[in-house]
């Protein structure tokens, strides 16, 4: 199977401009004879990048909410017409795709966005929508908590079980032994773009579930803010520090041997051939969850229904 990652930015809080651009990656992906496609974490629309140089965590503060505004009404809807376009488009091109969303809640959730990565299978169409189970530190000030419902592996055409999570929910030991349980072969880990945060988690997971482990990470600068963005002057003051958002996409072997390093400021995709054969070499000494697991002294029980506030019987 030929996978690969899409290094490039949002069109930032524009979803109908984000969703063209996602389709151009797809379109360009199945032309080099790509099988599955991951995009950055949140690609559509946009990572919250401001919070963190902003003051994010300033209480009641006017210009934080109205930044906060903006950033839901450009989130979308896991059933709204930008998802619907993604789909058929990796339906007609025929790319299994993983895509980063800010999702907007639904019903009680309306006020809410979460960060979710949506699986989407070419002959099956949305197959799971994962919620971050635990946003990242400023992250909580505009993400809610997820919920187990997308920890789930799917089959693809090509015959390898696929799973992903977003950015450092990675590190969290119960998720990466729930995908590995659900008999991953690859793991895809989604990332707002850094290549300090793929360096070591990406082989680390190759070498912990002896699985493919394929790296996407987004682009960012100052360029890709709309002028008309409530804290706009207060990014600029902090240009330089989005230069941080490099990428870092990659691609590790089952043996935790880089494929493709990570890759920095490249907008690009991030491309290699991997084979199930190699997965089977590796699980020959070491299958977490299989002749080396202990499941008569360690137990893991992993809820996967979907959280609402409220449930109505009618």
């Amino acid at each position: 199977m030929k996978v690969a990652a899409a290094q490039t930015s949002s069109v930032w809080l524009q979803p109908e401009a984000t969703t063209a651009k996602a389709i151009e990656w797809l379109t360009t992906a199945a032309d080099e004879g790509v099988d599955l496609l991951a995009f950055p974490e949140t690609f559509l629309s946009g990572y919250p990048f401001w919070v963190t140089l902003t003051d994010g965590a300033r209480f009641n503060d006017t210009r934080q909410k109205r930044a906060y505004a903006a950033y839901l009404d450009a989130a979308v809807e896991v059933d709204g017409p930008e998802v619907a376009r993604v789909v058929t488009a990796a339906r007609d091109l025929g790319v299994f795709t993983y895509l980063g969303i800010t999702e907007r809640g639904t019903g009680s959730a309306r006020g809410t966005v979460f960060c979710s990565l949506l699986a989407i299978d070419p002959a099956h169409g949305l197959v799971s929508s994962h919620r971050k189970l635990m946003p990242t530190y400023e992250e909580r000030l505009v993400w809610g908590a997820g919920d187990g419902h997308g920890l789930r592996v799917h089959a693809t055409p090509s015959g390898f079980r696929v799973g992903g999570l977003n950015c450092w929910e990675n590190w969290m030991p119960q998720a990466r032994h729930a995908m590995y349980a659900g008999g991953e072969d690859l793991h895809v880990s989604v990332w707002p773009g850094s290549s300090w945060l793929t360096r070591d988690i990406t082989r680390f997971i190759a070498l912990e579930g002896r699985v493919w482990s394929l790296a996407a990470g987004g682009l960012m600068s100052l360029d890709d803010v709309p002028s008309d963005f409530p804290l706009h002057d207060a990014l600029a003051e902090h240009a330089g520090e989005l230069d941080a958002y490099d990428g870092g996409s990659a691609i590790a072997s089952p043996t935790g041997h880089w494929v493709v390093e990570p890759v920095s400021g490249e907008e690009r995709l991030v491309v290699a051939e991997i084979d199930l054969e190699r997965v089977r070499r590796e699980r020959h000494n070491f299958d977490a969850t299989g002749h080396y697991s202990r499941p008569d002294v360690f137990h893991l029980t992993v809820d996967r229904s979907r959280r609402e506030a409220a449930h109505f019987l009618d």
